[in-house]
């Protein structure tokens, strides 16, 4: 009986030493090596060496026309019809609702350039597209301004859809350039609690779009914004700095080839004390420095 058992087990062991190897078709497939994506930010210096931003819209390459460091410059707003384009200014800096493509046409016929001014940081009833902003971006009250109130520009996917509708008409109206105001409202009352981060963040979206429509785009005051946005402006606009003694603040603009235009105005100083005190700082800093109105009308008297 022993004798039995052993050779059975014998045989069961001989078959299974013989029995043929698992099919290649039932074999686990081997697992190809993934290569990563990189997800790292482009560096300050590639930006710097390639002089071209990151955008979230795809555009075809555009060139974008930057103004040299002694560009002359007025500023205008209103109707179209009311725009003086007698002035001795090699850009021109108007309204983009009210300004006509024909009008803007005509300037370029006489050399001259063309910038869009918009407002990305409040809303204005009187604007064709006041309805399109949802009631959750809208703000507290722009104080000194009657119709504006201040938007949240932390929400940056509700007000893209508008704001980018606004670049392309800019675009399409063939503007050479758009000066974005109110890009300083963390400092604000806006009813809207707004970081620096969330500042610097919107203005750098706002200038890669601009951008990608082959538009430059004017750092509009905020002084304090200068070093995180140098790359990606083309030139400043301020207002009152040299009364508010801030000017210097924007002299990283200068230095870095980008021009800088200084708006004063009348109810701050006379026409006297901008020609006798304002005008030979401006030149000593090299911005070029105007005297408007404070409803940025018809008025500019220029240093001589």
């Amino acid at each position: 009986m022993k004798l039995t058992l052993i050779l059975l087990l014998a045989l069961t062991l001989l078959t299974s030493g013989c029995a043929s190897p698992a099919s290649p078709a039932t074999a686990p497939a081997p697992i190809e090596p993934v290569s990563p994506t990189s997800t790292s930010l482009p560096t300050e210096a590639s930006l710097a060496a390639t002089d071209t931003h990151p955008t979230e819209t795809a555009f075809p390459p555009v060139e974008i026309w930057h103004p040299p460091l002694d560009s002359t410059f007025s500023w205008q707003l209103g109707n179209n019809d009311e725009i003086n384009t007698e002035f001795n200014a090699a850009i021109f800096d108007i309204d983009a609702f009210e300004t006509k493509a024909s009008l803007i046409s005509r300037l370029h016929s006489e050399g001259k350039k063309v910038f869009c001014y918009i407002s990305v940081g409040s809303w204005e009833d009187w604007r064709p597209d006041a309805a399109d902003f949802p009631a959750k971006v809208i703000g507290k009250d722009y104080e000194g301004w009657a119709g504006e109130k201040w938007l949240d520009i932390r929400q940056i996917d509700l007000l893209a859809p508008i704001m980018l509708a606004r670049l392309d008409m800019c675009a399409e109206k063939g503007f050479d350039g758009v000066e974005p105001d109110n890009m300083d409202s963390m400092w604000a009352d806006t009813g809207f609690d707004i970081s620096y981060e969330d500042q610097i963040a919107y203005n750098i979206w706002l200038a890669e779009e601009a951008h990608a429509r082959g538009l430059s785009i004017g750092q509009k005051n905020g002084e304090d914004q200068v070093f995180d946005l140098l790359l990606y402006f083309d030139w400043g606009l301020t207002e009152d700095c040299f009364v508010g003694e801030w000017c210097e603040e924007m002299l990283p603009l200068i230095e870095a080839g980008k021009p800088v235009f200084a708006a004063e105005y009348t109810d701050e100083v006379s026409y006297e004390k901008f020609i006798a005190d304002i005008c030979p700082q401006a030149k000593a800093l090299g911005f070029y420095v105007f005297l408007k109105n404070r409803n940025l009308d018809e008025y500019r008297a220029e240093c001589p």
